[in-house]
C-alpha cells in the first residue's frame, strides 16, 4: 500500500485490535451457552431475552457521535477493546440471569463500538482502491482468529473451569486494549470529522441497503441454524464442523472479495450477492436435504462479507468529514432489524417455518433492484 496518511501505522493498529476483539467475542460466544446452562441454570426464554439485550448496544451506536466530542476516535477504539476484556472477566464472576444480562451488555458495547470505529477509521485512512482490500484482510483475519480461539478454548476446557478461562481471555484482551490506548496512529492529513448527527438525503440508498442487510443478517442468525436443528435434526458436532468450514473458507475468500469490489465495482458485486440470496432463501424454504441446506448455509455465510461493498459505496459518494458520524448512524440502522426481526420472524415461523425464508427472498429481490441505482464517481 502507498504510504498516504500514515496507513501502515493505522493498519497495524486496526489489525492488532481486531485480533483482540475477535478473541474476546469468539471465546465468549463459545462458552456462553454452556456457562449459562451449567452455572446459571438459564432456560430458553431467558437465553432469548439475553439475545435481544446483546443487540441493544448496536442500536445505540448513534451515541458514538457524542462520545467523540470528548475522546478521539482511535482511543475510543482501544477503550472499546478494554471493555470487551472487562465483559469477559465479569461474565465469569456473575453466573446468574441478571449477571449475564449485565456482562452481555458490557461485552456487546465493547464489540459494537469497536466495529463502528474500526469501519470509520478504515474508510478515513484508506482510499477507495485500498479500503476494500483492507476490509477483506480484516475479515480474513477475523476468520483465522475464530479458528485459533476455538482451538484454544477447546484445550483450556480440559484443564480449567469457566471462570478461569473467562479471566485469562479477558486479561489478554484488556492488555491489548491498554496497548492501543498509548498508540498514536493518526495523521493530521486526514479530514477532521463532524461531531454531530449527520443525515443526508443523498445517502438514502446507503441507509436503505444497510437496513436491508441488517434484516437479512437476522434471518440468517435467528433461523438458519434453528432450521438445521429443528427440521433436519443436525447434531452439535455437525454444527461445530459447519462453523469451522465457514471460517476456513472465509479466511481464503475474504481478500478475494475485496479485490472483486475494486475490479468489478459495488453494483456488480452486490447484484451477485442479492440475486444469489434469492436462490439461497428459497432453498432454505423448500429444500428437503440436510446436505443441501448445509451447503446453502455455507454459501449464505460467504455472502455476509459482500456487505463490504455497501461501505465502500458510501465512501465513494460521501463527504469525507461525514464518515465517522455516518458509520454510527449506519450501525444503528442496521440493528433496528436486530430488535424487530427475530420477534416477527418467530411469530411467522409458528405459522409455517418457510415464511421467514420466503420473506428473506423477497427482501433480497428488493435489495437487488435497489443496488441498480448505485452510481459512483469515476476515480482515477
Amino acid at each position: 500500500m502507498k504510504d498516504n496518511f500514515g496507513q501502515p501505522a493505522m493498519l497495524r493498529f486496526l489489525v492488532i485490535l481486531t485480533i483482540a476483539s475477535g478473541t474476546g467475542l469468539q471465546a465468549w460466544m463459545i462458552l456462553f451457552n454452556n456457562f449459562a446452562v451449567d452455572m446459571a441454570g438459564l432456560n430458553g426464554q431467558q437465553i432469548g431475552v439475553i439475545g435481544s439485550v446483546r443487540e441493544i448496544p448496536g442500536l445505540l451506536a448513534l451515541l458514538i457521535i457524542y462520545v467523540l466530542l470528548i475522546i478521539k476516535e482511535h482511543r475510543l477504539a482501544a477503550l472499546s477493546i478494554v471493555t470487551v476484556g472487562i465483559g469477559s472477566i465479569v461474565t465469569g464472576f456473575l453466573p446468574s440471569y441478571s449477571g449475564l444480562i449485565l456482562s452481555t451488555l458490557i461485552i456487546s458495547f465493547g464489540f459494537h463500538y469497536y466495529e463502528t470505529t474500526n469501519q470509520s477509521l478504515t474508510l478515513q485512512y484508506f482510499d477507495t482502491h485500498q479500503a476494500p482490500h483492507v476490509f477483506g484482510r480484516l475479515k480474513s483475519l477475523a476468520a483465522a482468529v475464530n479458528i485459533v480461539v476455538g482451538s484454544l478454548v477447546f484445550c483450556l476446557g480440559y484443564f480449567f473451569e469457566y471462570r478461569t478461562i473467562f479471566i485469562v481471555i479477558g486479561v489478554i484482551v484488556i492488555a491489548v486494549g491498554c496497548w492501543g490506548l498509548f498508540q498514536n496512529p493518526v495523521s493530521k492529513a486526514v479530514v477532521v470529522q463532524h461531531r454531530h448527527l449527520v443525515l443526508r438525503r443523498k445517502y438514502g440508498l446507503f441507509y436503505f441497503l444497510t437496513c436491508m442487510a441488517g434484516a437479512r443478517r437476522q434471518i440468517f442468525i435467528a433461523f438458519a441454524v434453528f432450521l438445521l436443528v429443528k427440521e433436519f435434526n443436525c447434531s452439535v458436532t455437525q454444527i461445530a464442523a459447519l462453523f469451522v468450514v465457514n471460517n476456513v473458507i472465509n479466511y481464503f475468500l475474504s481478500p478475494l472479495i475485496g479485490r472483486a469490489i475494486v475490479r468489478f465495482g459495488e453494483r456488480r458485486v452486490l447484484s451477485l450477492e442479492y440475486s444469489s440470496l434469492i436462490l439461497v432463501f428459497c432453498g432454505y424454504a423448500f429444500a428437503n436435504s440436510l446436505t443441501v441446506v448445509m451447503i446453502l448455509y455455507v454459501v449464505d455465510h460467504i455472502f455476509f462479507n459482500f456487505a463490504i461493498a455497501i461501505r465502500t459505496y458510501f465512501q465513494k459518494v460521501a463527504d469525507p468529514q461525514d464518515i465517522a458520524p455516518s458509520m454510527a448512524v449506519a450501525f444503528t440502522i442496521n440493528h433496528i432489524a436486530a430488535v424487530v426481526m427475530p420477534v416477527i420472524g418467530g411469530a411467522l415461523w409458528m405459522v409455517d417455518y418457510r415464511i421467514p425464508f420466503i420473506a428473506g427472498a423477497v427482501m433480497s429481490a428488493i435489495s437487488f433492484l435497489a443496488v441498480q441505482w448505485i452510481r459512483v464517481p469515476k476515480i482515477a
